[in-house]
């Protein structure tokens, strides 16, 4: 059986590989490492993008694809009958956490502004304070999977307060369901969306959903970028009654002239959350658990199912 893998570090970062699995570097997608027959397990690149999904279709022997990312949207759909699509979930957890921390911070301490009068060499003192804090705030975190809870414990040193949504609620553990989100979200100075991209979350942060948030609320999000309708994002933050922090953009990547480029309370960094030196060590532990996993017929972990 052979494993392909997207980088040539990932063989000593897999550990122990089963006897007669034989695995490979797919490193130049124009040059493939061997014959595709016989791959039975392949890992595509980290954030690939959509056409990487051709590649299926020069891989006859294919049962598992294991994905380096959290999301799955650009391959659901796409991935032939009889094959399995697992993702990474867990693996980004305290990389994409730290992001959302650091964005919260950044835009409610002022650090943009305070980057942007460095640039000008302007010791901005009366400019930029006094600024907003962190302490105190209602923190509403919707998406309750994995990352959801790592970044409402790391913000729990804060003295925030939490409520987390997701796909149905659970009342047992104080989760709530999307469908309440129009009483929750006036309710919150912070909203932070972690939801997979699904068609029932494609869209959701719309005209609706901005218009319910409190003023001077802020949008944080480190999901995708078509879960947020951009002309109406553009909308509400170019009257500037809200405030958002955006790792990921409809489209991305956002062209230069885009005005969301423009707004000054907006800060957006390039699909960055996950992109961290730990995330290969931890997602060839992943990969490397679920090849064994496969190789001996056991179940495998993470196996998308209706999107997640």
């Amino acid at each position: 059986m052979k494993v392909w893998i997207p980088h040539e570090t990932g063989v000593d970062l897999l550990g122990e590989v089963p006897a007669g699995v034989t695995v490979q570097p797919w490193t130049d997608p124009a040059n493939p490492p061997s014959d595709p027959a016989g791959v039975r397990f392949w890992v595509p690149p980290f954030l690939a993008a959509g056409d990487t999904t051709a590649m299926l279709d020069r891989l006859p022997d294919l049962a598992v694809v294991q994905l380096l990312s959290a999301g799955a949207d650009a391959w659901v759909g796409r991935v032939p009958d009889g094959v399995t699509l697992c993702d990474a979930r867990g693996v980004h957890d305290a990389g994409t956490a730290e992001w959302v921390v650091a964005a919260i911070l950044s835009q409610l301490r002022n650090f943009p502004a305070m980057a942007r009068a460095q640039a000008r060499r302007d010791w901005a003192y009366d400019l930029v304070t006094p600024t907003d804090e962190l302490t105190g705030k209602r923190v509403l975190i919707v998406g309750a999977g994995s990352i959801g809870v790592a970044v409402r414990a790391r913000l729990a040193p804060f003295e925030v307060t939490f409520t987390l949504v997701a796909r149905s609620a659970r009342p047992a553990e104080g989760v709530h369901g999307v469908d309440e989100l129009p009483r929750l979200l006036p309710e919150a100075d912070v909203v932070v969306l972690l939801v997979p991209l699904t068609a029932q979350t494609r869209g959701m942060v719309d005209a609706a959903f901005l218009a319910a948030m409190a003023d001077g609320a802020l949008l944080v999000n480190a999901a995708r970028g078509p879960v947020a309708k951009t002309e109406a994002l553009v909308a509400e933050l170019t009257s500037g009654r809200l405030r958002a922090a955006l790792d990921v953009t409809d489209p991305e990547p956002l062209p230069a002239d885009h005005p969301l480029w423009e707004l000054p309370n907006v800060l957006i960094t390039p699909h960055v959350a996950g992109s961290v030196r730990g995330l290969l060590p931890r997602a060839y532990r992943l990969v490397g658990g679920q090849l064994r996993r496969f190789a001996a017929g056991e179940s495998l972990v993470n196996v998308v199912v209706d999107g997640y």
